[in-house]
């Protein structure tokens, strides 16, 4: 049998819009673009619709809900790409789902990692209308605690870096990850190319679609699979063409040098895992990730990743950032769960099922306050309690802390959403913690001595 291809690309924007508003605002940087998503849809996202029949991909729960409002023809050709894949691959469509706000889930509470898992499995199961057999994980950041909740929740496999074994593995097959309670449960993990992700994402991989084959066949002289994961953003944005020479070598020369191109459920069906493994669980158990040699530091400390800056430039308003918004998504859970236990039968369980407003507010709305309210009901007092968590949950989107410095537009957007957690604080009659809040901000201090510290960006840039 020929060697099977699979493709991964992660398509995903941090959620732009404005929190109160619901519009996403004029970023210049993105110039001639009214925004970032605007343009990275204009490279990537609609020039890519020829490619989405023949890749594995995921697209971000946010990402989706801004194209079916501004860019309806690229959301429905998407969708329709996971049909017509599922129609050929013996059902295996070749969307996956992620984690909802595109947070790290080895750094979120208990509780916050299961509603990012049950909000984007119920985004994928509304879109694309079906049960997901994956889902991804931000950034592949991963512990035993987090495979351990995939399992839980059903999913049949897991793409991580191989870097985030425990140990050497070979790529070109599937691994067990067995549940760390003991029990037999599992499910297959699917370690990408290392070296052929680099060079496709970096090391301009792109430049000829010849080429691109000539290093799968050197990837496929290993074994019996060739799989690779990368930013979906590669193929067009961070790589002009990129799109193309993805399209040409899938659609003639890799299917001419005798590849069978599938996707990861398709290719499970035929080769189930028989070899166990476990993974990387990181400094003091916290994580690892495919972005940061150290782990999951990129989003809590100064570990030395960044990408952009000046030389010199630190990154040590991480933690600080980290630290203040840990401190204001735990007070608000307590409020949450005061006020909450008179409105609803289980107000956790009422978080995780809001998914169903958010999605469909007019159908969804009715069943939800069935399902979990206790009468007589304020509704528009409800919602608002179940808004200040959504804002809560956004509020740690990792783009926040990827790039170098405190007042960059990504880390500006997640105080943005810790703005509208204060803001709905008091619309309910709460005092939100506002001042110790800002005492901590303050810590966190810019590479810019212009821009100020966390509590100043904050009151400049991030209030309504």
């Amino acid at each position: 049998m020929s060697s099977a291809l699979v493709i991964h690309g992660h398509f995903y924007q941090p959620p732009r819009e404005n929190p109160w508003t619901g519009e996403v605002e004029t970023e210049p940087s993105a110039a001639p673009y009214h925004d970032w998503n605007e343009r990275i849809h204009a490279e990537c996202y609609a020039p890519n619709v020829v490619n989405y029949p023949n890749i594995s991909f995921n697209f971000g729960p946010t990402l989706l809900t801004w194209l079916e409002r501004h860019h309806l023809d690229t959301y429905e050709k998407i969708l329709v790409a996971d049909k017509e894949s599922a129609a050929r691959r013996s059902s295996h469509g070749n969307a996956i789902a992620q984690a909802y706000g595109h947070a790290i889930l080895p750094l979120c509470n208990a509780r916050d990692r299961v509603t990012q898992i049950v909000w984007g499995l119920a985004d994928f199961r509304y879109r694309f209308g079906r049960e997901a057999e994956a889902l991804w994980l931000p950034e592949t950041a991963a512990n035993d605690e987090v495979l351990a909740l995939l399992i839980d929740h059903g999913m049949r496999y897991v793409i991580l870096s191989p870097n985030q074994a425990r140990g050497k593995v070979d790529s070109s097959k599937p691994y067990l990850f067995r549940h760390p309670n003991g029990s037999d449960r599992s499910l297959a993990v699917f370690f990408y190319n290392g070296p052929l992700a680099q060079a496709i994402a970096f090391e301009k991989a792109l430049a000829s679609s010849r080429g691109l084959v000539e290093q799968f066949l050197r990837a496929a002289g290993i074994g019996d699979l060739v799989n690779v994961a990368t930013d979906g953003e590669t193929y067009g944005h961070h790589f002009k063409f990129g799109d193309l020479c993805l399209a040409h070598a899938l659609e003639v020369e890799a299917k001419e040098a005798g590849f069978w191109i599938t996707n990861y459920g398709e290719y499970l069906d035929r080769h189930p895992p028989e070899t166990e493994t476990e993974i990387d669980n990181g400094p003091d158990g916290e994580g690892s990730s495919w972005s940061c040699v150290h782990g999951v530091g990129r989003w809590s400390r100064d570990c030395g990743c960044h990408t952009g800056g000046e030389p010199g430039w630190n990154q040590s308003w991480r933690k600080p950032l980290r630290d203040a918004l840990n401190f204001l998504r735990d007070d608000a859970a307590i409020k949450f769960e005061n006020l909450g236990s008179e409105l609803f039968r289980d107000p956790w369980s009422a978080r995780n099922d809001y998914i169903a407003v958010i999605l469909d507010e007019r159908r969804g709305r009715e069943e939800f306050f069935a399902r979990h309210a206790l009468l007589p009901l304020d509704e528009t007092r409800a919602l608002k309690l179940l808004e200040m968590q959504r804002s809560a949950l956004l509020m740690f989107t990792s783009c926040g802390w990827f790039f170098s410095d405190l007042a960059g537009i990504e880390t500006i957007q997640v105080m943005r959403y810790a703005a509208r957690v204060i803001d709905l604080q008091k619309q309910l009659g709460f005092e939100p913690p506002q001042q110790h809040f800002l005492e901590m901000m303050a810590e966190a201090k810019s590479n810019d001595p212009e821009k100020g510290n966390g509590a100043d960006i904050f009151l400049r840039a991030a209030r309504p």
